[in-house]
């Protein structure tokens, strides 16, 4: 996905001087709507699996990615600044762990889904009147997890009742609209995005727990349309 940013912004810059591409007078009151795939890497940190409080030396678990159809609103408020409500259909991802008895390293614990709703305070430096409209924005995320399912081989290692807790953070983005009409434009946009979760479950009578810092960048390419 990265490689594909690469490459959009590079097509991007090249077209931009071979063509007589329109300008965006991005003003006050316009809507920006935002579409196309959006891909989930999370940098996954975790603290060591606890059982029953008692932390297992050399354990780990980890969150696989994900790509789904994202969608963005923003709202100009002038010029120069805008609101987007970032959402997208659900992300599914395994759970994996290594270093557990009885389980192989890298075992698929299980899968969740999430729904990552953001919203940011955006920047546009250039304002009206140009063929490319680059931003940058600062907001929150509300991580929501569902569907938590365990796998059938761990169930029959004697996992239960999996769980992970919601979770609210700190996103930053960039991002950029390059006009192809007056009202259609190609948007590609990055964000980091704070997410840490408290994963646990049960083990026969016994409790497991890990904390997991997910902290993903999120990719998004697509087009957009000014209203």
């Amino acid at each position: 996905m990265k490689k594909s940013l690469t490459a959009l912004g590079a097509a991007v810059a090249l077209s931009a001087g071979a063509l007589s591409l329109p300008a965006q007078a991005y003003e006050a009151g316009d809507v920006l709507v935002r579409f196309g795939a959006i891909h989930v890497e999370p940098n996954v940190s975790s603290s060591t699996i606890s059982v029953d409080g008692t932390s297992l030396p050399d354990t780990k678990a980890k969150v696989g990615n994900d790509t789904q159809f994202g969608i963005s609103f923003t709202y100009l408020l002038n010029q120069h600044v805008g609101v987007e409500l970032l959402g997208a259909s659900p992300f599914k991802h395994d759970i994996k762990v290594s270093g557990v008895d009885g389980l192989e390293n890298n075992h698929k614990l299980g899968t969740t889904k999430h729904l990552p709703p953001t919203l940011s305070l955006q920047y546009y430096p250039l304002g009206a009147g140009y063929r490319f409209q680059p931003y940058v924005g600062l907001g929150v995320n509300h991580t929501a997890f569902f569907s938590k399912k365990l796998t059938a081989q761990s169930q029959e290692a004697g996992f239960s009742d999996l769980k992970l807790k919601n979770s609210t953070g700190l996103t930053g983005q960039v991002g950029i609209d390059v006009a192809l009409t007056e009202r259609v434009f190609v948007n590609a946009a990055a964000w980091y995005m704070g997410i840490d979760t408290k994963a646990s479950a049960k083990r026969g009578d016994n409790d497991v727990n890990v904390d997991v810092q997910i902290d993903p960048m999120v990719y998004m390419l697509g087009l957009g349309l000014k209203f």
